[in-house]
């Protein structure tokens, strides 16, 4: 489990799934996105990415699991396709 800060998230995921990005999620194969929030406030961002990481990781597990249950891999939904959040 991996959580970062960024201002430029469609690149980084990016990079993160094609192996660009060196680091912890290269060597570990982490490649979907399924947790992200968005800061309008950089200070903000960065002070919740270290609140983050500090955090158990089923503590982790919980902030996720009560907004995407099923570990869907969200990058889709920030590239503007369909979001698998819309019931058919």
């Amino acid at each position: 489990m991996y959580a970062g800060a960024t201002s430029q998230l469609v690149q980084r995921v990016w990079q993160h799934k094609n192996g660009v990005a060196d680091g912890f999620t290269r060597r570990h194969a982490v490649h979907h996105l399924v947790w992200f929030e968005v800061h309008g406030d950089p200070r903000a961002m960065v002070t919740r990415e270290r609140q983050i990481k500090e955090w158990r990781r089923a503590w982790k597990i919980d902030l996720i699991e009560a907004h995407n249950p099923m570990w869907h891999d969200l990058y889709g939904e920030l590239l503007g396709g369909r979001s698998w959040r819309v019931s058919e």
